[in-house]
């Protein structure tokens, strides 16, 4: 039996105890020197190769393509399908475990999972990847503590109050249950008890609430199990649980909390939203959205299906927010759009404010200035900071009438210069999310007619997919910036090309849709993209977004940055399947709007 063997490691912990038992007892060893042919060119090799120790060479001819390295498997390809066009080369001292074709084959057809790992189709890989690790998130839910549920604040009320001053304080801060002092007791005081006291029991409602409160208090701690406070609601048919740290009443948990956190919550937030009567209370509901990405990525939730949701109460967010700051004369000749990622719908961790009005006449200026400054402070306080490059509603440049907008494409499109072509970029990408969409419409339909057939104007436009390098080097592997702690950056090496390339060639065809995915899916049918080169590219977009999703819920900060050594071998692996689309469609990009002559 060949030693070392890590079973943890990709393909390998996708097979059952009894799988792994059979394969360390069929791995043999196999030792080679510098310049070695492990499998030669069109040859079908008899086993599963993983490297232990050294480095492997994947040549095409006398090109080297790829480096493996301890950890890495090859040649999957080869042996599924009876031989490959690459050899493999030692290119130093190696050792290499060796596992037989046939049992490796046979893993293939009655494992699943295991088999998805050879999927040659680099879609269904990365499907594949993530359902996995949904399937890991979704595990551990009921391992999750009361903490991470955002248990409501402790309201306290005394004992000495009324039923009245007890409802209008329920009904100020939206809640189902109140703490009552009593002396050194603590009691809980429920909206159902106000309702049987005044209702049912006619009781007068300026009547004191102690002898109303319920003193048999049902505790946990932020520190348990979700499993705990369950148990102790069904065990002692409370409806909610006080949270208790350090001897002091902190929080409630409702049940409504737990059936969230299990099903998700995001239509109570969205009702939270619409039932907003100031920027307070909007804020405190804007409050909640964040929380609830990490629940619904918890759950295992696709990332297409976070940023929908996300999208959903950020247009309502703005739309609130615009009921409540514009004055007439802006909500009857005014729309507020939404730019960048948040306009195509692809945004989930909270970044800066994107935003501008459209006007289909003039407003008057003292009633404009307010608005300008009270909808950029409503949209600070739920969360969402000044952009640095002033791309809000606030800067004047994007907050003015339909005509003007129509006059700064032209100075735009005729200055060429990288400000104008990332304006272009920022509107094309704008989606209506309050007053009339119309005027976003009309908007768009000029900037497209205004790019229509001007080859060079598009070139120019599509130039910027070269703005940043593919993170892939020569032989195929990662290249991290020693200057951000051997990190890459997901947004510049992949999302942004997929985005930008995307982006130009929608732009060129005249497409509507500011989804990248749809336009993907659109420019598929116009006979742009290969079906297979955009269902690829469709995933490779999704995985890149769902790892800068995930480090962002862990750096609790937006962020684009991953560190290649923290990831496992497969993920590495389909990092760098999702950045090789992403250089294929810039070279499609640079031949198609010939960018050599830019």
């Amino acid at each position: 039996m060949a030693q070392p063997f890590d079973a943890s490691a990709a393909p390998f912990n996708r097979l059952s105890p009894e799988e792994v038992a059979i394969v360390r007892n069929a791995l043999d060893i196999g030792y080679y020197r510098p310049g070695e042919t492990i499998i030669a060119r069109n040859s079908a090799p008899d086993s599963l190769f993983v490297v232990i120790k050294g480095s492997v060479e994947e040549r095409d001819g006398d090109d080297v393509v790829a480096l493996r390295g301890p950890g890495d498997t090859f040649d999957s390809r080869a042996m599924v399908q009876g031989g490959g066009s690459n050899a493999f080369i030692a290119r130093e001292e190696t050792l290499l475990n060796l596992l037989p074709r046939d049992l490796t084959l046979r893993l293939i057809n009655q494992n699943a999972r295991f088999a998805s790992f050879f999927y040659l189709d680099i879609a269904r890989k990365l499907e594949a990847i993530s359902r996995d690790e949904e399937a890991e998130r979704f595990a551990p839910l009921m391992d999750a503590r009361v903490a991470d549920l955002s248990p409501r604040a402790a309201a306290f009320i005394d004992a000495t109050d009324t039923i009245q001053q007890a409802g209008a304080k329920m009904r100020e801060l939206n809640c189902y249950a109140l703490f009552v002092r009593d002396g050194e007791r603590i009691g809980v005081l429920t909206r159902s008890d106000l309702v049987n006291a005044a209702i049912v029991n006619r009781q007068p409602i300026d009547g004191p609430v102690g002898p109303l409160a319920n003193h048999i208090v049902v505790c946990v701690a932020p520190d348990d199990f979700v499993s705990t406070a369950l148990l102790r609601m069904t065990k002692h048919n409370k409806r909610r649980v006080a949270v208790v740290e350090s001897g002091e009443f902190v929080g409630v948990l409702e049940d409504i909390d737990l059936l969230s956190f299990l099903a998700g919550n995001s239509q109570l937030v969205a009702q939270q939203i619409d039932r907003a009567s100031s920027v307070a209370s909007l804020a405190r509901a804007a409050r909640k959205i964040e929380p609830q990405i990490r629940m619904l990525r918890r759950q295992g939730v696709k990332i297409e299906a976070v940023c929908e949701i996300v999208s959903d109460l950020n247009q309502r967010l703005h739309a609130k927010l615009f009921l409540l700051a514009a004055p007439p004369s802006i909500r009857e000749r005014g729309c507020v759009i939404v730019m960048g990622s948040e306009g195509r719908g692809e945004q989930t961790f909270r970044t800066d404010q994107d935003n501008g009005l459209i006007l289909s006449e003039p407003a008057p200026d003292r009633d404009l200035e307010a608005f300008r400054a009270d909808f950029f402070d409503g949209l600070e306080a739920c969360g969402f900071p000044p952009c640095p490059g002033e791309v809000m509603v606030r800067n004047p440049v994007w907050s003015k009438t339909l005509t003007d907008y129509r006059n700064d494409f032209r100075r735009w499109l005729a200055l060429a210069d990288d400000a104008g072509i990332m304006n272009i970029a920022i509107f094309f990408d704008a989606r209506a999310v309050a007053g009339d969409p119309e005027l976003l419409n009309a908007a768009k339909q000029d900037l497209i007619e205004a790019m229509r057939g001007e080859r060079v104007h598009l070139a120019r436009f599509a130039r910027a997919i070269d703005a940043f390098p593919t993170p892939i080097g020569l032989f195929n592997n990662l290249l991290t910036l020693k200057a951000g702690g051997d990190a890459l950056d997901l947004k510049k090496g992949g999302v942004f090309p997929i985005v930008h390339g995307v982006r130009a060639l929608a732009l060129e065809k005249g497409l509507v849709e500011t989804g990248t995915a749809a336009r993907i899916a659109r420019l598929a049918e116009l006979g742009t993209f290969e079906p297979q080169f955009a269902r690829e590219l469709t995933e490779a977009l999704r995985y890149l977004m769902t790892m800068r999703l995930d480090a962002e819920l862990a750096e609790q900060a937006s962020t684009s940055l991953v560190r290649p050594r923290e990831l496992t071998i497969m993920e590495r692996d389909a990092l760098r399947d999702a950045f090789w689309l992403a250089k294929r469609l810039r070279e499609m990009v640079r031949r198609h709007f010939n960018l050599v002559m830019f």
